[in-house]
């Protein structure tokens, strides 16, 4: 899918180290550590059984201005399938310009036909408010309720101990 010169496709394990340095700009502009290497997405986007999938926007000239990765999900609350948005980039000279909407809605559109996708889920740092502007303006609204939580290796190790 092109449009203004930049087309939105599925990232290939060929495209790993450019998806990788895509989403370690992301993880540079938050302020974020980042830990992934082009082989984990390998690994884990493109083997048996991939638990995530990316897109990449690129310029005519393949130059990568964007990149999407999403996981699916199940809501039994909504009793549908969804896609948990982690990581959503945009190059600086590209935001304002509609790509990270289009990005979203070729999520949807490129994710397994019979998966149904009902919805996006996803969540934005609080010190973000620029993107959570953008996320506001088409129809994003935070959770009431819910609280993000994560369990990371410190105590993730323990949780499968048997001691």
């Amino acid at each position: 899918m092109t449009q203004d010169g930049i087309s939105i496709r599925q990232a290939s394990e060929a495209d790993a180290g450019r998806f990788n340095d895509a989403l370690a700009r992301l993880s540079s502009d938050l302020g974020d550590p980042h830990g992934t290497q082009p082989e984990d997405l390998l690994r884990h986007g493109f083997g048996t059984l991939p638990i995530f999938s990316g897109l990449l926007a690129e310029t005519e000239d393949s130059a990568v201005v964007g990149a999407l990765l999403s996981s699916p999900m199940f809501s039994t609350v909504s009793g549908a399938a969804g896609l948990y948005v982690s990581d959503l980039w945009v190059c600086e000279t590209m935001r304002g310009r509609g790509l990270g909407r289009r990005l979203l809605a070729a999520a949807i559109e490129m994710a397994p036909a019979d998966w149904n996708i009902r919805f996006l889920k996803l969540a934005v740092y609080d010190d973000t408010p620029r993107a959570r502007a953008f996320y506001d303006r088409l129809g994003f609204a935070a959770t009431t309720g819910e609280t993000v939580m994560r369990l990371d290796h410190i105590h993730f190790d323990g949780l499968t101990d048997e001691t």
